[in-house]
């Protein structure tokens, strides 16, 4: 029987953090991999198109010191997705600092591959002209103007360019924007692992502890491959993976709960079972990958669309909750015809907490139930200046907004700040998110490979 591959996921996302005491329980399973996911889309498209970080650098330092120390003393390679965060240059370029710094000050001595996931505008253009591009539901079609307008454009690569990296000799990969599972079933589809075990696990292992029940993003998790299973444990003692836990977080960030696609295809998940191994141990069988005719991998891309400002406040006024729309409405109506001359491009939005802050127009429960608000004015305007115009006019008049049944004339609103409004800077989309069809899964994902030594690049 074929030996199971065992792999070390330290935390849900690089910078999220981990027990020391999980770790050593994870290193103490002698794995053959580890491996975490350094981003995702879910903090929106700011950090794509602003080339920031959304995780904080001296987090990401003290992650990867740990594991970076570990596997240089035991010879484990060390795969890191979407680095940065978002996985563009300036992101790879971040990470791979960090990591320098880490060797630089720990002696350590490795080859690392960087494997860039940014992709110039002309080949996106190219492949449109071609109609190799196609959008991804609800996303339009994409046109020539709008690729101009973005500003990096991401690829999300498969298992195929860290196999590569692995096949150059790489100790550690450092991977732009990368399929979140791929940087765990990488190296084990390289060791002849089943695709589809592998995947399913890296789904997983992806998320670190959030699997398991207590959950947790910043705890390890490790998973065993075998030939046809394989098997998830936290590292924890005050949690443990159970068959609910691991089948509701197959489920996770998925509209069809059989199909999970990917690149270069899916995930067929109609014949996997889940059974409890131990009491802390769940087991996973049937998981099957299916290759597309066409090889297509997802593009991310964000374009700046103006200036925020936003001010925070809070209202604890019955009759001012009662008639909240009125006076938003009220208040809208007052600033636009203030500058109904000026030629501002703005919008102007309210974000109703205690009522439908959070959902929006897709919350049920319309009534005010509560006896306060939370309130956020925000202006997105064509530059910064306007912006703060438009947040300051809302402001102040929804400050002393009169409307029937009001008392006092102090002010409709508490300021839990001073200065109230906070100048956000720009503003981003998401302007590409479509697929894009390829020959090669390695074609749009050059790797370059660094000697490390003790810091120095050589």
């Amino acid at each position: 029987m074929k030996e199971e591959f065992r792999v070390l996921s330290t935390t849900a996302i690089l910078g999220y953090g981990f027990p020391v005491s999980s770790f050593e329980e994870g290193m103490k399973r002698k794995p053959h991999l580890i491996a975490v996911d350094a981003g995702s889309s879910d903090p929106g498209p700011y950090y794509l198109g602003a080339g920031q970080s959304f995780t904080d650098r001296g987090a990401v330092k003290r992650d990867l010191t740990i594991m970076l120390t570990a596997a240089m003393e035991h010879q484990i390679p060390v795969v890191i997705g979407t680095a940065g965060g978002s996985g563009a240059d300036s992101h790879l370029d971040w990470c791979e600092e960090i990591i320098l710094e880490i060797a630089k000050e720990n002696n350590l001595h490795f080859d690392m591959a960087k494997i860039h996931a940014e992709i110039p505008h002309e080949k996106v253009l190219d492949a449109l002209k071609q109609g190799k591009v196609l959008p991804l539901d609800p996303a339009p079609e994409l046109t020539e103007e709008m690729v101009n307008a973005t500003g990096a454009i991401v690829g999300q690569m498969g298992i195929e360019p860290i196999i590569k990296a692995l096949d150059q000799g790489a100790q550690v990969v450092l991977a732009g924007r990368c399929y979140d599972p791929a940087v765990f079933a990488a190296p084990a589809v390289r060791a002849g692992y089943d695709q589809g075990l592998a995947v399913h696990m890296g789904k997983i292992l992806e998320c670190a502890s959030i699997a398991a029940t207590p959950g947790s993003g910043s705890d390890c998790m490790f998973g065993y491959l075998g030939e046809d299973y394989f098997r998830l444990e936290p590292l924890s003692s005050i949690r443990k993976c159970t068959t609910l836990s691991v089948a509701a977080h197959t489920l996770y960030e998925k509209t069809n709960p059989y199909i999970l696609p990917g690149p270069g295809g899916h995930l067929d998940l109609t014949g996997a079972s889940f059974t409890q191994d131990t009491d802390r141990i769940a087991k996973v069988k049937g998981s099957k990958f299916i290759h597309s005719p066409a090889y297509t991998i997802k593009l991310e891309g964000a374009r700046c669309i103006g200036y925020r400002t936003v001010s925070i406040a809070g209202a604890r006024d019955p009759v001012m909750i009662e008639k909240i729309d009125e006076v938003i409405e009220g208040v809208k109506a007052r600033v636009k015809d203030n500058f109904s001359q000026a030629g501002f491009e703005y919008n102007l939005l309210f974000k109703v907490y205690g009522r439908d802050g959070v959902m929006g127009g897709l919350e049920p429960q319309r009534t005010c139930e509560g006896h306060e608000l939370g309130i956020v004015i925000e202006a997105v305007a064509d530059t910064q200046a306007h912006a703060d115009t438009i947040c300051a006019a809302a402001r102040s008049t929804m400050l002393h907004y009169g409307y029937e049944g009001r008392r006092a004339t102090a002010g409709n609103l508490a300021f839990p700040y001073s200065p109230s409004d906070f100048h956000a800077g720009e503003v981003y989309v998401f302007s590409i998110y479509h697929i894009i069809q390829v020959d090669d899964p390695c074609e749009l994902f050059p790797i370059e490979m660094v000697r490390v030594e003790g810091g120095q690049e050589a």
